[in-house]
């Protein structure tokens, strides 16, 4: 069955309205929704963080209001119990997301990780991923899997902390990642889209229903 965020977050993201079409997607609605559970935001504020138009920004405030998610007031944006609810089920797969800085198996100079819990059987050879990433602006993106106590990167190293052993450890320092964990770190030459990337390649390990 698949994940109620994903529903909830995909029809939020895809919903028609009169008008031009929508210049944002579920990752800029997943964004939201991190940055407002961190604290009560303003629109104005959110619309900075994103790095969208206000135009875009009202119309997501607009959408996580109708779906029961948040709740507004002069103060900004806070999450409902519903909400709430849902944020703390997509952290119960998508558990940590840490920037690791340059690196060994990336050549851009943004990466941010992060770490998907019990996703390995999702991955083939991670070109699913980094397509997703190039899809949202990011340079590509780099999967980890982690079986056996090993680091592996499909169709690159069945042993990462041998191969890359920098990178490899700071990532198991970082994210702890425990046996079918997947990370997968998206890259690019801004943080901003660096960390879309990451979503991007992230959001496809639940792609499909179980």
């Amino acid at each position: 069955m698949p994940n109620e965020f994903k529903q909830v977050l995909d029809r939020i993201a895809r919903e028609k309205a009169p008008g031009p079409s929508p210049t944002f997607s579920v990752l800029h609605v997943i964004h939201s929704i991190e940055l407002i559970a961190e604290k009560e935001i303003g629109r104005g504020k959110l619309a900075e963080k994103l790095e969208v138009g206000e135009g875009a920004a009202r119309t997501i405030v607009g959408r996580l209001r109708e779906a029961g998610l948040i709740s507004t007031s002069k103060g900004g944006c806070a999450l409902t119990d519903v909400g709430l609810r849902l944020w703390n089920e997509y952290k119960l797969i998508f558990k940590k997301k840490v920037e690791i800085g340059k690196n060994e198996l990336t050549l851009a100079n943004c990466n941010f990780a992060i770490l998907a819990k019990n996703c390995g059987n999702k991955v083939q050879s991670g070109m699913e991923q980094r397509d997703a990433a190039l899809m949202a602006g990011a340079k590509g993106a780099t999967t980890v899997l982690y079986k056996d106590n090993r680091l592996i990167i499909p169709t690159v190293s069945d042993n990462a902390v041998r191969d890359f052993p920098e990178t490899a450890n700071r990532i198991i320092a970082l994210l702890q990642p425990e046996e079918n964990d997947v990370i997968v770190i998206g890259s690019a030459n801004n943080p901003r889209k660096a960390e879309y990337g990451a979503l991007a390649a992230a959001w496809t390990l639940i792609n499909s229903s179980d």
